[in-house]
């Protein structure tokens, strides 16, 4: 009887726990058991591990093989786990050193021909297992990126089988690929310069950047409604480097690195079609549970277009991040919590038509259909949105003028020195952004002055606004004390706010 294991790790969300792969090969009828709660990709493994094999001139047992994945209580799903199944086998033929692979985590698919193939949450795996006390990982080379990213550990990029073996038999690593650890700020980026007039709306998207207010932008088609949305990331001060390694993970287990660098320090933007579901949108599955597109927008823009037009439990099911910053997911095998913490943006028609805005010469809809289209927006999500401007058509002068706007490099050279101001202002308190002023902090810390305050009481004994518009609203104006350089809002600063926030409208 011959017995070897390996280790290798499985996800749960972006929890990630070693995985101990033991083989035993014994006398008997021949046959392939693997236990452990594998999923239907994870069982095909016996013919892609034993093709890779044989392929590579290597013997595949003609006895009794079990695999067992431990521990056994934990769903174990995809094909990351054949590496680590191969290697275990060859191990138990007494063809690799058992002490040689003792401390290696093996990633990757295997494919008939022995290629190593790319596989997902490599990054997630690698931080799980570096936790763990583990400093060597083989992984396939298509996921060099984003395991170089793991500063601490020695990465072995290999993309073939042949070339693990050989590595593990005599040391030579003349096969593996190079990394990278170079975190990197996207060139081609869109830029705030093509926009043509709309000051308010360019206005509005500074403050939403510079204190992570969530936005609706209302105005008909070709105001440059999604024109704006898709260059606020641009004005977004660079992630840190902890934070792109949660944006990168993230988008490591949900495989859209097609769409984004995994060195990439630019803010994420992620725009979901109006027809979305629920599942799509905050995350789900029926077994292998993915991030949805709630947690792909993780420190970055969440942009839906045509808001009203999005299914109502879609847009409810924003409560929850919008207020936690996370997303919890519920299943049979446990719950699963991904990370949310997006600055939102929506974006709509004034009307079924949407001409509504502007002169609304050629609006056909009577005031009833109106009132009913935007209000397929409901009022527990509204009450989350600070900021509500109306984009109107561009006029002919602004169309006329030949010289830019200012560039997206100038707003946020300004926003990253606002959101400095608040640092300082915050620090040791636990937040970061004027947003997550707590109820009890504006009332009792972060008070404006006095003829500012006196101005909201007002509105509020009129009942112009809510006690949650208060909040807002006072959250809005230390944005703009911010920008403006006051250390306190004034009575300025207090009223631009609840101009923005456009009182009970919509």
């Amino acid at each position: 009887m011959s017995l070897a294991q390996t280790t290798s790790v499985a996800l749960l969300g972006l929890d990630g726990h070693l995985v101990t792969v033991e083989v035993d090969i014994a006398d008997g009828v021949p046959m392939y058991s693997l236990l452990g709660l594998p999923d239907t990709a994870l069982s095909e493994s016996r013919e892609r591990v034993r093709a890779a094999m044989v392929n590579c001139a290597e013997k595949w047992p003609n006895k009794k093989v079990t695999v067992s994945l431990s521990p056994a209580w934990l769903p174990k799903s995809g094909s990351g786990f054949d590496l680590a199944i191969c290697i275990a086998l060859l191990s138990a033929q007494e063809t690799i050193s058992p002490e040689r692979i003792k401390e290696i985590v093996f990633l990757g698919e295997l494919a008939l021909n022995g290629q190593i193939r790319s596989v997902r949450g490599v990054l997630p795996a690698l931080m799980a297992a570096f936790k763990s006390g583990k400093k060597v990982a083989v992984v396939p080379s298509a996921n060099a990126a984003e395991a170089g990213l793991m500063q601490g550990m020695e990465i072995v990029a290999m993309d073939h089988l042949k070339n693990v073996i050989r590595w593990l038999r005599t040391g030579e690593r003349e096969f593996s690929a190079q990394i990278n650890y170079q975190w990197n700020l996207e060139d081609n980026l869109l830029d705030f310069a093509d926009v043509a007039g709309q000051p308010e709306a360019r206005l509005a998207a500074e403050i939403a950047a510079t204190g992570g207010h969530h936005i609706l932008l209302i105005g008909p088609p070709g105001a440059g409604k999604t024109m704006i949305a898709e260059r606020i990331p641009t004005i977004l001060p660079q992630l840190k480097i902890a934070q792109a390694l949660e944006v990168t993970a993230v988008h490591s287990i949900a495989g859209t690195f097609a769409t984004r660098s995994p060195t990439s320090l630019v803010a994420p933007i992620i725009s979901p079609h109006h027809t979305t579901t629920r599942v799509a949108m905050v995350g789900g599955g029926a077994h292998a549970i993915k991030p949805g597109a709630c947690s792909l927008a993780h420190h970055g823009v969440l942009f839906i277009d045509e808001a009203p037009e999005c299914p109502s439990g879609v847009l409810d099911s924003l409560r929850q991040p919008l207020e936690a910053g996370t997303i919890t997911i519920a299943r049979s095998i446990g719950n699963v919590t991904f990370p949310a913490r997006f600055l939102l943006v929506l974006a709509a028609n004034p009307c079924p038509c949407g001409k509504f805005s502007g002169k609304g010469r050629n609006c056909t809809c009577t005031s009833q259909q109106v009132r009913r289209y935007l209000g397929r927006l409901s009022g527990p999500l509204m009450d989350r949105i600070d900021l509500r401007v109306h984009v109107d058509p561009v006029g002919r002068m602004d169309m006329a003028r030949t010289e830019l706007g200012e560039t997206s490099e100038v707003i946020r050279a300004r926003v990253i020195a606002a959101r400095a101001l608040a640092e300082k202002r915050f620090s040791g308190l636990g937040y970061s952004l004027n947003s997550q002023i707590p109820a009890r902090s504006l009332r009792t810390l972060f008070q404006p002055e006095r003829a500012a305050m006196s101005f909201l009481h007002d509105e509020l004994e009129r009942e112009h606004i809510t006690a949650r518009g208060l909040h807002k609203i006072l959250r809005v104006s230390w944005t703009l004390a911010d920008l403006h350089g006051h250390t306190t809002p004034n009575l300025s600063d207090i009223k631009q706010a609840h101009g923005m926030r456009g009182g009970n409208e919509i």
